[in-house]
C-alpha cells in the first residue's frame, strides 16, 4: 500500500507543480474543503459489538504512511536556497617560519594533538585540567545549549508527522419543556488527527535549520572545553613562573642580606665607609621588598586556580607544592609542526565550525521563511463515540467520524512575508560576514602564535649567554670588593644585571610555553579526559 501511495505523491508533484507554479502569494485566507460523513447508530447498552469501520480505521493510518514519502523534503519542491559551503578565505601557505620540531606520529595533523596535554608527562598540570573541566560554567552552558538545540531538532522533525489526539468526557444535564423534567447522561470518546503536508518544503527546511543549529552547539561545546583547558594550563604556567621569580628573588635576598652583614661588620671595625654600609643597608631591604612581592604574587594566582578549578584552597596547594622537583620547573610543552594547509587547519577549530554551521541554519531559514508565502495544506479527521441515556434508560450509542483537507492561500498581507524573507537573507548575510571574520581572526591567531614561538627561539639561546656573561661580572665585582679593590656599588650593578638576566631568561622560557599552548589553541587543539572523552573540531 506504500508503494502505491508514494507512486501518488511522484503523480501529485508533476502535476501539482505547474498548478502552484504561477502563484505568488501574499497573504493567507482559509479555504476549507471537507468531507464529512455522520453515521449515527443507535444501540442498547448490551445490543452488539462494538467496531470501528474499516473505511475510518484506513483514513486514520493514512497520514502515517504518507508521511513516510514526505521526510526527505517537499512534495511538489523545496524552496529556498541549497545550502553550498563557503569557502574560507585563506592562503594557500603559512606565512611564519615553522617551529624546528621532530616528525611526530600525527605528521603535522592537527587532529593528532587530543592528548597533547598528557604528553606533558605533569600530573598536577592534568589534574587541574580535569577539576577545571568538571566545575566550568562556560562547559555547563554550552551543553545546555546543546540541549536545547537538540529538542529544537525534535519539534522539527515531529511537525511532518501526523498528530494524534484524545479526549474522554462525561457529562449530566437536567431539561424540561413546560412539563416533565428529563434527565440526560452521555459519555463521549473523541480521536483527532491532524497532518500539514510539506507541499513546498518549509518543514524540510526547518529541519535543516535544526540539524545545523544542533551542530553549531556541540561545536561550541568543544571550543569552550579546549579554551578551558587552555586558560587552565595557562594559570598554570603563570602560577609556575611566579615561582621561578620568587627563587631568583628569595637567593638575591639572601645574597643582599649577607652582603649587608658582612658590610655593617666591615663597617664597625672601619674598613668600610659608612656610605657603604648604608647602601648594602638598602640593597638588602629592597631584596626582602622583591622577594614578599613575589611570594604575594604566587599566592594570588594559586586563589586564581582555586577558582577555576574548584578545588580546596588546601588541596590545592599541597598539590601545586608537593612536589618539590616540580616547584619553580616550566611545564615542557611537546613541539609539533603546523605543517597542513591553512584551509585545512582552520577546519579543525570548533570555533570556525560552529560559524560554519551558524551559516548553514540561516541558509536554511531563508527556505523556511519563502514557504511561508506559498499555499499550505492540512488533512484533519476525527472519529467521536458517545453513549447516552434518558431518565436512567438504555444506553443508547451515537457513532460520528469526519475527515477532510484544509487549503490555506495567501492573498494579501501587505509584504510582510516578503520582508521576512528580506530580513532572513539579511540574516544570513550577516552569518557569512561573521564566519569570513572568525576565519580571518584565526588565521591572526595561527600567525601569531608562530611568530611568537620563533622570536622566543631565537631570543632564548641570546638570553642564556647574556646571562651567563653578567654573572661572571658579578662574580668578579664581587671578589673585587671583597678583596677591597673595587666599590661596592660596582658590585650591586652587576648583581643587578645578573638579576635582571636571570628574569629575561625565565620570561623568555615562559613566553615560549605559552606560545605553545597559543599555537595549540589557535590550530584548532583538542582536549580529552581519561576517561577518553575527546574534544575536537572534527567531532563538532
Amino acid at each position: 500500500m506504500s508503494d502505491g501511495i508514494c507512486g501518488v505523491r511522484r503523480q501529485a508533484q508533476r502535476n501539482g507543480a505547474m498548478a502552484f507554479a504561477a502563484l505568488r502569494p501574499q497573504a493567507r485566507t482559509m479555504v476549507p474543503v471537507v468531507t464529512n460523513h455522520h453515521a449515527t447508530r443507535l444501540k442498547s447498552h448490551s445490543g452488539g459489538a462494538l467496531c470501528l469501520p474499516p473505511r475510518s480505521i484506513a483514513l486514520t493510518v493514512l497520514p502515517l504512511l504518507l508521511s513516510a514519502c514526505a521526510m526527505d523534503g517537499g512534495w511538489l519542491t523545496t524552496v529556498g536556497p541549497d545550502y553550498q559551503p563557503t569557502p574560507l578565505p585563506v592562503a594557500e601557505h603559512w606565512q611564519a617560519p615553522q617551529p624546528d620540531a621532530p616528525t611526530l606520529p600525527h605528521h603535522g595533523d592537527p587532529a593528532g594533538l587530543a592528548r597533547w596535554w598528557q604528553r606533558f608527562d605533569d600530573p598536577v598540570l592534568s589534574r587541574l585540567l580535569a577539576a577545571a573541566q568538571s566545575v566550568s560554567a562556560s562547559v555547563a552552558q554550552a551543553k545546555a545549549r546543546i540541549e536545547e538545540a537538540r529538542a529544537g531538532l525534535t519539534g522539527a522533525e515531529v511537525a511532518a508527522i501526523p498528530s494524534l489526539d484524545t479526549d474522554l468526557n462525561a457529562g449530566r444535564s437536567v431539561f424540561s419543556f413546560g412539563g416533565p423534567v428529563f434527565t440526560r447522561t452521555q459519555y463521549q470518546w473523541n480521536l483527532q488527527s491532524n497532518w500539514e503536508i510539506d507541499l513546498f518544503g518549509g518543514m524540510a527546511r526547518q529541519r535543516e535549520a535544526a540539524q545545523s543549529r544542533l551542530d553549531s552547539r556541540n561545536a561550541s561545546w568543544h571550543d569552550a572545553r579546549v579554551a578551558v583547558a587552555v586558560e587552565t594550563a595557562n594559570a598554570y604556567l603563570a602560577y609556575r613562573y611566579a615561582e621561578a621569580r620568587r627563587q631568583l628573588a628569595s637567593a638575591d635576598a639572601e645574597s643582599r642580606a649577607e652582603s649587608a652583614r658582612l658590610a655593617a661588620i666591615a663597617g664597625r671595625a672601619g674598613f668600610r665607609a659608612p656610605a657603604d654600609v648604608a647602601l648594602a643597608a638598602a640593597g638588602a631591604a629592597e631584596g626582602k621588598q622583591g622577594l614578599l612581592q613575589q611570594q604575594a604574587q604566587c599566592e594570588r594566582l594559586l586563589q586564581g586556580l582555586v577558582a577555576l578549578t574548584g578545588l580546596e584552597p588546601a588541596e590545592a596547594r599541597r598539590l601545586l607544592t608537593g612536589t618539590p622537583e616540580r616547584q619553580a620547573r616550566l611545564p615542557t610543552p611537546p613541539p609539533f609542526r603546523v605543517d597542513a594547509l591553512p584551509a585545512r587547519v582552520l577546519l579543525q577549530r570548533p570555533d570556525l565550525a560552529a560559524a560554519e554551521r551558524d551559516v548553514a541554519a540561516a541558509s536554511a531559514a531563508i527556505g523556511v521563511e519563502q514557504a511561508k508565502r506559498f499555499p499550505r495544506l492540512s488533512l484533519t479527521g476525527n472519529i467521536a463515540y458517545a453513549f447516552q441515556n434518558m431518565n436512567a434508560a438504555s444506553l443508547l450509542l451515537a457513532q460520528t467520524w469526519s475527515v477532510g483537507p484544509t487549503l490555506s492561500l495567501p492573498l494579501f498581507d501587505a509584504g510582510k512575508r516578503a520582508a521576512d524573507v528580506d530580513a532572513a537573507r539579511a540574516q544570513y548575510e550577516a552569518a557569512v560576514a561573521g564566519f569570513h571574520a572568525t576565519a580571518r581572526t584565526a588565521v591572526q591567531e595561527v600567525e601569531t602564535a608562530l611568530v611568537r614561538l620563533h622570536s622566543a627561539g631565537e631570543r632564548l639561546p641570546q638570553a642564556r649567554s647574556a646571562a651567563a656573561g653578567y654573572h661572571t661580572s658579578w662574580r668578579a665585582a664581587q671578589d673585587l670588593y671583597q678583596a677591597g679593590l673595587g666599590s661596592l656599588l660596582d658590585a650591586e650593578t652587576a648583581r643587578r644585571n645578573a638579576l635582571a638576566a636571570d628574569l629575561t631568561v625565565v620570561e623568555l622560557e615562559q613566553e615560549r610555553v605559552s606560545a605553545w599552548i597559543a599555537l595549540y589553541r589557535a590550530a584548532g587543539g583538542a582536549w580529552e579526559d581519561d576517561g577518553g572523552d575527546a574534544v575536537s573540531a572534527e567531532h563538532g
